[in-house]
């Protein structure tokens, strides 16, 4: 028993060398078959992944140009609204600044055409008067000349005139 562990101590250069080489064997056999499509599934899976994360900042990149370009867009529609509505106001004052002149021109233009209808009403009262006072007057010259007139009479002739212009008027 003692040389059976004798035989695993000792080392014998022919088996060394063949241990060795049967090493080296299986080292190459493992490379080739097992350690090589492991780095080729690993190459692979690391070279789906580097894509699909240049794919998505790719995407994010769109995404956050798609949001600039929104709020772009955004923000020119206010704008727009603004302007708008600026120019909703301006035209609303313009327009009823020229509602409220149009109005004072036609107050005025009735005014005055109510001051002329006045005017000519006053004259149309003025000549009936004066023509009243004439035939009135006409009528007393034309008494006088009838009959002598005494100072009683020309007092009544003035009465009777003056209560005929009351009545006119």
């Amino acid at each position: 028993m003692e040389q059976v562990y004798q035989a695993l101590i000792t080392l014998d250069g022919w088996t060394f060398l063949a241990q060795i080489c049967n090493l080296m064997i299986q080292m190459l056999i493992f490379k080739k078959f097992l350690l090589n499509p492991v780095k080729k599934v690993i190459a692979d899976r690391k070279a789906k992944a580097d894509s699909e994360i240049a794919d998505a900042k790719k995407l994010r990149e769109e995404a956050e140009a798609m949001k600039a370009e929104y709020e772009q867009n955004l923000q020119n529609a206010r704008t727009e609204a603004n302007q708008i509505v600026t120019s909703a106001q301006k035209t609303a004052t313009a327009r009823g600044e020229e509602i409220v002149g149009e109005a004072r021109a036609q107050a005025a233009a009735l005014k005055q055409k109510a001051e002329a209808d006045i005017a000519q009403e006053r004259k149309k009262a003025v000549n009936e008067v004066k023509d009243e006072i004439g035939g009135i007057a006409m009528e007393i010259a034309s008494k006088v000349v009838e009959r002598e007139i005494k100072e009683e009479d020309h007092k009544d002739l003035i009465d009777e005139f003056i209560k005929n212009v009351g009545e006119a008027s």
